[in-house]
């Protein structure tokens, strides 16, 4: 999803070697031809209408084109029931419908959606678009321009942690395109296995990418196994950084020129934000003069935080028994907020879960 903040960053940590798939390339290193997903999870939009999509089975982020470049923008939108009007698209009931990331096109004003038909390794998955006045289309993969990058060091298909938890489908968390480079955040199969990838794009091969160590306040103790599972950019001082927030929920800053390849980097705990609790998205914004984050959570609802003085904040190094460092305010107006992502510099869209289990997309006014 991109923000202000993450327009700032460049130049990030990199991957190793990474496979292009080439079959007759169109501009910007794309091939046409059909892409093959295993799965479909985090999104994100690069230049010229290209949707990036992060596929943890098959350890890979595709690159499409969307068709969107040049795309009258349109006005932020309403749907009620999306989930059931996905389900009756695909065939299928809401109850075998899994929404995994939403995001906005910075183009068109469109809501492009990653979706499993089913549940289980047999998931089917499919993306979609919803426009402005409620319409929904699956974005046809058989004969498309794309290209796709192959990441190394992944955990093995079927490999478990220590409370028999799927390590595979943490190897891609969240994404982003900064600055040329798609960056990924998840696990790979090294002794630190928290990393920190940028691919540049077009795809080609860039160095071995950087293992992240935090300090997890409410644990109390140094982790480097714990997956960044959203993160958004932000220049502190002058300076382009990571904001990057992970389950339990510590929020931790990155400095990127201290991102180099190979390295492991410890990265600064600025804020405890509370335990049993996992971030699900996060964006950067301005109301008036101060920048703000919008985070929404698993069980925290919705934060906002102010970004001022966060240069001042130091590392929180000792164990946290509940919250510290950044302080943040909870809107409690917002409920079962699962994705969002800016529609524009004063809109936001809300992928909410209603406690009927029924899902719609939701316009908010930034707060």
């Amino acid at each position: 999803m991109q923000t202000v903040g993450r327009l700032l960053l460049f130049s990030l940590v990199s991957a190793a070697a990474v496979a292009v798939a080439h079959e007759g390339h169109n501009s910007g290193g794309l091939a046409t031809g059909k892409v093959d997903l295993k799965s479909a999870g985090p999104l994100a939009f690069g230049p010229d209408g290209v949707l990036f999509v992060g596929d943890s089975l098959d350890a890979s982020v595709v690159a499409i084109n969307t068709g969107d470049k040049g795309a009258k923008k349109s006005s932020p939108a309403e749907i009620k029931g999306i989930n059931e009007k996905i389900a009756a698209l695909l065939g299928t009931s809401a109850d075998e419908i899994l929404i995994n990331d939403a995001v906005v096109s910075p183009n068109s004003g469109r809501v492009y959606l990653s979706v499993s038909r089913g549940r289980g390794p047999d998931a089917v998955p499919v993306i979609l678009r919803a426009d402005s006045a409620g319409k929904i289309e699956e974005l046809k993969l058989d004969n498309v321009a794309h290209a796709k990058a192959a990441l190394p060091n992944v955990p093995a298909a079927g490999a478990k942690d220590s409370r028999g938890r799927d390590l595979r489908v943490d190897a891609i968390t969240d994404i982003e395109f900064i600055d040329g480079h798609v960056i990924i955040a998840g696990l790979s199969n090294e002794e630190f296995s928290s990393k920190l990838r940028s691919v540049a794009y077009p795809f080609a091969k860039v160095e071995s990418g950087t293992s992240v160590e935090i300090y997890h306040g409410n644990h109390g103790r140094y982790e480097t196994n714990s997956p960044v599972r959203t993160f958004v950019g932000y220049n502190i001082e002058g300076k382009p950084h990571i904001l990057a927030a992970y389950t339990c929920t510590p929020l931790v800053k990155f400095q990127l020129s201290d991102l180099t390849p190979g390295k492991k980097v410890v990265g600064t705990t600025i804020a405890e934000l509370g335990n049993m609790n996992r971030p699900l998205d996060m964006i950067v914004y301005k109301k008036g003069s101060t920048d703000h984050i919008l985070m929404n959570n698993s069980a925290r609802g919705v934060m906002k935080m102010s970004t001022q003085g966060i240069e001042k904040y130091e590392a929180i190094t000792a164990r946290v028994a509940q919250t510290a460092g950044l302080p943040y305010e909870t809107l409690g107006e917002l409920k079962g907020v699962q994705q969002l992502d800016r529609w524009d510099d004063a809109n936001a869209m809300l992928l909410v879960k209603n406690d009927s289990g029924s899902m719609d997309i939701r316009a908010l006014a930034l707060p």
